[in-house]
């Protein structure tokens, strides 16, 4: 297997002999953008890049026009992670750590139920932002206990797979892979099946879709990491094309992005008020704040923020710092 690949992909295709639908993603570039300025604990980063892979396949279902944010919630060594992907397949991740915990010792093999939800009380929170938003409108708002009766949900699958139950009422499996290097994933979602010339008998239905999960359960971490999407496709489902046709659509790229930016931070500072940025100055002289998505560094002087509380307007206050030479 080499190390030259497409990446940083969507595949999307359905099924000719049953009512399913599937993914495939494969994201290398754009993880390790997410990865950079980084020192996750090796589980950590793995359970991170699972969610990315997930949210990325999970918005690839959704008609709609916005941000689609994931938030897993809980009382472990890991408090919060976050996942933000746009309609056009831009995307930002991040961890935060329980700092009253020491995670040198956090074994690398450590799943959602250990960092997460130890205790059963974590949820999954997606969040979809429209982009058309108008002013008073709330974003929708899905929340999941992580818990599927009395047990602990133990992976991001098994968490996306029970969103999509509760939420949409669609049976859902996904197959997730993590690494240093990548991050991949797989969905199969049983679609309804409808009425008209194109509905499919209900026995016939249901052994497509135990069908195509058996064929789907023969997926490897290699190949989600180490295949382009479109070649992982054609090689798991060779006999199922052969035999009842499967259709695929034009592979979609992926990329990092990042939405901070100084003026966001200096509304931030201002939302803070004067007299607590002035403590900070007179105890450090100057403000210093890192993106928790990409690590971008801003600082912030006494000037800079005399400027931020007597400007009209922050656009205004904010000069932007020289430009370094090359």
């Amino acid at each position: 297997m080499t190390d030259k690949y497409a990446s940083d992909l969507l595949q999307v295709f359905v099924f000719d002999g049953a009512p399913v639908r599937g993914e495939i993603v494969n994201i290398r570039d754009s993880w390790q953008a997410i990865l950079a300025r980084k020192n996750y604990p090796p589980a950590v980063k793995k359970l991170l890049g699972d969610l990315v892979a997930a949210g990325v396949l999970l918005s690839g279902t959704l008609k709609f026009k916005g941000s689609m944010i994931i938030q897993a919630q809980g009382n472990g060594p890991v408090r919060l992670l976050v996942l933000e992907c746009k309609d056009n397949l831009v995307i930002r991740a991040t961890a935060k750590l329980n700092e009253e915990m020491d995670l040198s010792n956090l074994p690398d093999d450590s799943g959602l139920a250990d960092l997460i939800n130890p205790d059963g009380n974590g949820k999954l929170v997606i969040t979809l932002d429209p982009a058309d938003r108008q002013p008073g409108q709330n974003p929708y708002q899905g929340i999941v206990a992580l818990h599927d009766g009395q047990q602990p949900v133990q992976t991001i699958a098994q968490a996306i797979a029970l969103y999509m139950r509760d939420s949409e009422q669609l049976e859902t499996r996904l197959w997730l892979a993590s690494d240093d290097h990548a991050c991949g994933g797989l969905l199969l979602q049983k679609l309804p099946n409808m009425g008209g010339q194109l509905k499919m008998d209900d026995e016939l239905a249901a052994e497509g879709w135990a069908r195509l999960q058996m064929l789907s359960d023969t997926v490897t971490d290699e190949e989600l990491l180490g295949l382009e999407p479109k070649v992982l496709m054609k090689r798991l489902y060779l006999d199922e094309s052969t035999h009842h046709g499967v259709r695929s659509f034009d592979q979609r790229p992926i990329q990092f992005g990042c939405r901070c930016s100084r003026i966001k931070v200096a509304d931030m500072l201002k939302m803070l008020g004067e007299n607590e940025v002035q403590s900070i100055l007179d105890e450090k002289s100057v403000v210093e704040t890192n993106c928790d998505f990409c690590g971008q560094i801003y600082i912030f002087d006494a000037v800079d923020c005399k400027q931020i509380f007597s400007s009209p307007t922050l656009t205004d206050a904010i000069k932007q710092p020289p430009q370094s030479k090359h």
